[in-house]
């Protein structure tokens, strides 16, 4: 009995299946017929992000206090996982509405929550997170972004660069310094509205992959907020940041695992239709190898992220590892996933006619957004050391 109970801790909970259905059948019939056209054309899949909107898939993590669905830290890792499987831009939309509303969730004041993640939820605006700036990547402490104190506002001068949903967003958490000496301990978060006077954003960037969703610049000219808006306690932002990752990256993997499921599904398809030398591409002892590994690794990744979201949800001490090692793996996984997809297909795969390619090109962004997968490995070999 006891290792029955056992076994039965590794399987889904229904309600997290039943999840998984509705979201791929909404993705099937109102996200899948529209991600080739938003890599053609660069375009915000505005299409798809009603379809997610009307059942409630576009942002599913925020609290029923707030209007949200109230998904847990794993459903909302399924929901992105499906959507990827779909199409990569579109699965930004859950994805980026949790970055960017996580500091909100994790420090921010009741009033400041209620004010901002309802309409969110709602699905009347979308978050995004402006952390990073030029000469700020992966040393996101050395920011130069300055929010100077003016009575009972603050006013924010400086350059976001690489910010997801950038001019479609209409909420921004921002990372400022407000004490320069202190260099991480200096720095602050708030909440800016695209509506502010003095923001304003770059154009596109012309990217590799994930082009339905628009990544800009985003400039603070003078801006002016009150100070309400602050996130948690002035130098507090840093830590928020940080924590942030440690759940976020946990969507990363899922974005992974989903772009790496759909490049599987569609290459198992193609080579057991294809025929080659009287018979199935199939059929052939080396691609079955190479279908084999795909598979494995595919699982493996899964398994890790959703271990990854499981501790996200319980606030355990180890997130920061897994949620490096889940993000980590589970994109390089993705990366290699998708590229023995474009190799089955041959020079089919080379082609926009089929979505193979542009499910390699999606995945690479996987390797390098929300800390590359060389920073992912600071982390984890820091946590172990820790120990």
């Amino acid at each position: 009995m006891a290792a029955e109970q056992s076994f039965d801790a590794y399987r889904l909970p229904e309600e997290h299946d039943a999840i998984r259905e509705a979201v791929r059948e909404v993705c099937a019939a109102k996200v899948a017929p529209h991600a080739a056209e938003a890599d053609e054309t660069g375009e915000f899949p505005k299409a798809s992000y009603d379809a997610l909107r009307a059942a409630d898939f576009h942002a599913p993590h925020i609290p029923v206090e707030y209007g949200g669905a109230g998904a847990d830290a794993l459903a909302t890792a399924i929901v992105i996982e499906e959507v990827a499987r779909a199409c990569a831009s579109s699965s930004l939309i859950p994805a980026v509405n949790k970055l960017g509303t996580m500091p909100l969730l994790l420090a921010g004041s009741d009033e400041l929550k209620r004010r901002y993640l309802t309409p969110v939820a709602a699905g009347e605006a979308m978050f995004s997170y402006c952390l990073s700036e030029p000469e700020a990547g992966s040393d996101a402490a050395a920011m130069t972004t300055r929010a100077v104190r003016d009575g009972d506002h603050w006013v924010l001068n400086g350059v976001k660069r690489w910010i997801t949903n950038a001019g479609v967003s209409e909420f921004y958490t921002v990372f400022a310094t407000t004490d320069p000496a202190a260099r991480s301990r200096g720095i602050s978060a708030f909440v800016v509205e695209k509506s502010d006077s003095g923001v304003s954003f770059g154009a596109p960037e012309k990217k590799l992959g994930i082009k339905g969703s628009p990544t800009r610049e985003v400039y603070l000219d003078n801006v002016r907020i009150p100070a309400d808006r602050m996130i948690g306690a002035e130098g507090t932002g840093f830590a928020t940041a940080m924590k942030t990752l440690d759940h976020t990256r946990v969507t990363i993997a899922a974005q992974a695992v989903g772009i790496a499921q759909g490049a599987l599904d569609y290459a198992k398809g193609y080579v057991a239709e294809r025929k080659q030398f009287g018979k199935a591409v199939a059929e052939f002892q080396g691609v079955q190898f190479m279908l084999a590994d795909m598979g494995m690794k595919l699982e493996a990744a899964r398994q890790l992220t959703y271990a990854a979201a499981g501790r996200s949800e319980r606030g355990d001490g180890d997130l920061t590892y897994f949620g490096a090692a889940a993000k980590c793996f589970a994109s390089d996984a993705a990366m290699e996933i998708t590229t023995d997809a474009v190799q089955l297909l041959g020079g089919y795969g080379y082609t926009r006619d089929y979505p193979v390619e542009r499910m390699m090109r999606d995945a690479k962004i996987t390797q390098i957004y929300e800390g590359t997968n060389q920073v992912q490995r600071i982390v984890m070999a820091r946590q172990l050391l820790k120990d």
